[in-house]
């Protein structure tokens, strides 16, 4: 049984937060997954059933125009597993939204899944991978063995279609998360190792490098917990707390759907089941058709200690470091690119 981490995260210091105007929707299709990381946030995995249905998914292109929002960032699991995540896909870029696909690569070579890399080339989808290393072994530790070389195949097959490519219009970024409970190195210098080896042993090119720090929930909560660790990484993130990195908080302008259609302000803070405030029904829960006629902006955001996993270092959100002109020096133990 996975240990739950929101006891050893609700009291908190952090500082209160409201809300900007809303430009980004991040829905999670569902929960699975072709893969079981360590680090998973979500606990996704083959075994997890859970999967937004229809009447949820019609409400996703009606929002997308009643708000106006510019961006649909499709999460899960692995969304492509969705079997209308093409659909989903094809509605949003019809109205004119970019599309993100939070992908874990792998997926391209999956059964049913052989025309991928061609369909979200062909809807100018920007896909978002994880690779949390440039080498084999910290890759296959993490993720699980021989998903560096199916990742390295994804992203030469991407490449090949124009993914990452100069003037092509097409968006490939990576992400890197640490093996353990450290904080990412500085994402400037990261991203130039990243550039530098990827090119030099496999011939890949990608348009920029998010470093993310681990969120103690879910899965890798538990792991730090059986470790022993969850209390010093838990003040590790605060040691290293800035200030500087509140006004560009993801939460500002996103709001994170889960599978079955309801609000929060961020996808960890739908893991940890801590939902959308409602100003004016506090026992009303925040379901995606509420944005069919009503705005979030000046709303208060849901805090909790997990929320310095955010602000610590450079700072970290869905878009990578916060923070880049942040002295590197201030992160206290953050490994060295391996």
């Amino acid at each position: 049984m996975m240990r739950d981490t929101l006891p050893l995260l609700d009291l908190t210091g952090f500082p209160a937060l409201k809300r900007d105007a809303l430009d980004t929707l991040q829905v999670n299709l569902g929960y699975m997954c072709n893969m079981k990381c360590v680090h998973c946030h979500v606990a996704a995995g083959p075994h997890r059933t859970e999967m937004m249905d229809d009447e949820n998914l019609a409400l996703i292109p009606r929002v997308l125009q009643a708000r106006k929002l510019t961006t649909l960032d499709l999460t899960g699991g692995a969304p492509e597993m969705h079997p209308r995540f093409r659909e989903v896909v094809i509605a949003a870029r019809k109205l004119g939204v970019h599309v993100i696909d939070r992908c874990n690569l792998t997926i391209l070579y999956e059964p049913g899944h052989e025309t991928l890399a061609d369909f979200l080339a062909e809807h100018q989808v920007e896909v978002v991978a994880s690779l949390p290393c440039y080498e084999l072994e910290n890759v296959d530790k993490q993720r699980g063995k021989g998903t560096f070389n199916k990742s390295i195949a994804a992203l030469q097959k991407l490449n090949q279609l124009g993914y990452g490519q100069p003037d092509s219009g097409l968006i490939l970024n990576l992400v890197y998360n640490p093996q353990g409970p450290t904080l990412p190195p500085e994402q400037q210098g990261l991203e130039a190792a990243y550039r530098r080896e990827l090119l030099a042993h496999f011939d890949i090119r990608f348009n920029h490098l998010f470093a993310l720090a681990n969120m103690p929930i879910k899965r890798f909560g538990d792991y730090l917990i059986t470790k022993g660790q969850f209390h010093d990484y838990l003040r590790l993130l605060k040691d290293n707390y800035s200030a500087d990195n509140l006004a560009n908080l993801m939460c500002r302008n996103l709001v994170s759907v889960d599978w079955q259609g309801y609000l929060y302000d961020c996808d960890f803070n739908q893991q940890l089941g801590l939902r959308l405030p409602d100003a004016e029904n506090k026992e009303h829960r925040p379901h995606l058709r509420d944005l069919l006629h009503r705005e979030l902006n000046g709303q208060p955001i849901r805090v909790a200690e997990h929320c310095y996993g955010c602000t610590a270092g450079q700072g970290s959100s869905c878009s990578g470091a916060l923070n880049g002109a942040l002295d590197s020096r201030a992160l206290h133990d953050a490994p060295k690119a391996s």
